[in-house]
């Protein structure tokens, strides 16, 4: 296990899920050979439609950003007084976010996902786990542990509310908050609708935190095809209520299936759930050989991230097991 030091050091431990490429160079197959269990993306991404060739050829308009802004405030119940900036991705927004304010502390809980401290760092913040702090992050539900945050939590001038696997639990969100000067919350569209590739992710919050976002983001920064298909499938509200079952019944499927390998559940969400486990390497390894791809954490010996898999891919993984 890493150091105190080195879990506040994103560069010495910023790693991520995904990553097939080495898993291949390692354990041979070809990416399609392989199950991806280290992303939490939802397996049963929606289905992509109404695609015209205007998405393609020319530059996004007005009234495309606004009826994709407008699905969002409906879906997510955004506040009168909060403002909505479509991204490219979430992640485009964590990386311009700490240039929002003069640089100082930002208070980071460990172990979440490493870019919020990445990104902080890059642009000369220092990041403390506890203290007084200029700049906050608390990522809701947390990954990889799924700790869920309250109101009192957002306490800082400048707070970053990351809800990237927030749809699986809208009842958790804090987006009510997003109203107060301050504070910005963070919506990723590839996790709960399966669509990663897209790079579609929001940024909501006061009119004047995001005009500043927005200046900083630049026009067209989201694609023709990424405001149609999103405004689309913020307005499917059944899709989401069945996708919420679904991913709910499959997350104790591999529960149960897991825990009859010795695993302890630990944490997560109905999209990635996080084992303690005796050895995480050997699990890996164990899996890889298979060509299943798992998650571990350089700060832990024992943590095991696993996502759910495809359809067909349940038998693979017991056989693994």
């Amino acid at each position: 296990m890493v150091g105190q030091d080195d879990r506040l050091n994103p560069r010495a431990a910023r790693d991520h899920g995904g990553g097939l490429d080495g898993a291949m160079t390692r354990f041979g197959g070809t990416r399609a050979d392989w199950i991806d269990l280290s992303t939490g993306i939802n397996p049963h991404a929606y289905e992509v439609s109404g695609l015209q060739p205007p998405d393609w050829m020319e530059l996004p308009d007005h009234g495309a950003f606004e009826r994709l802004s407008d699905a969002a405030r409906v879906f997510w119940n955004v506040p009168d007084g909060a403002e909505i900036l479509p991204s490219p991705g979430a992640s485009a927004v964590i990386a311009r976010v700490p240039a929002l304010t003069k640089a100082g502390r930002v208070q980071i809980t460990m172990p979440t996902y490493n870019e919020h401290a990445a990104a902080f760092t890059a642009q000369g913040w220092t990041v403390h786990e506890s203290g007084p702090a200029q700049a906050r992050v608390i990522v809701h539900p947390n990954n990889p542990d799924g700790r869920i945050w309250q109101d009192a939590d957002v306490d800082a001038p400048l707070t970053v509310i990351d809800e990237s696997f927030c749809d699986v639990t809208p009842e958790a969100s804090l987006i009510h908050l997003a109203q107060r000067p301050g504070i910005v919350v963070l919506k990723s569209f590839g996790k709960f609708w399966g669509l990663a590739g897209l790079r579609l992710g929001f940024a909501i919050g006061h009119p004047d935190l995001i005009a500043r976002l927005n200046d900083l983001t630049g026009p067209w920064a989201v694609s023709g095809p990424a405001l149609r298909i999103g405004a689309q499938a913020l307005h499917d509200v059944k899709w989401a209520d069945e996708t919420r079952m679904r991913l709910a019944n499959e997350s104790t499927r591999l529960d149960q299936l897991v825990a009859a390998k010795g695993a302890r559940l630990i944490g997560g969400t109905s999209l990635f759930r996080l084992y303690d486990v005796d050895d995480a390497t050997a699990w890996q390894d164990r899996l890889a050989r298979a060509h299943i791809w798992s998650r571990i954490f350089p700060y832990s010996r024992t943590y095991l991230r696993l996502g759910l898999p495809p359809a067909d891919g349940w038998a693979r993984l017991e056989a693994a097991l």
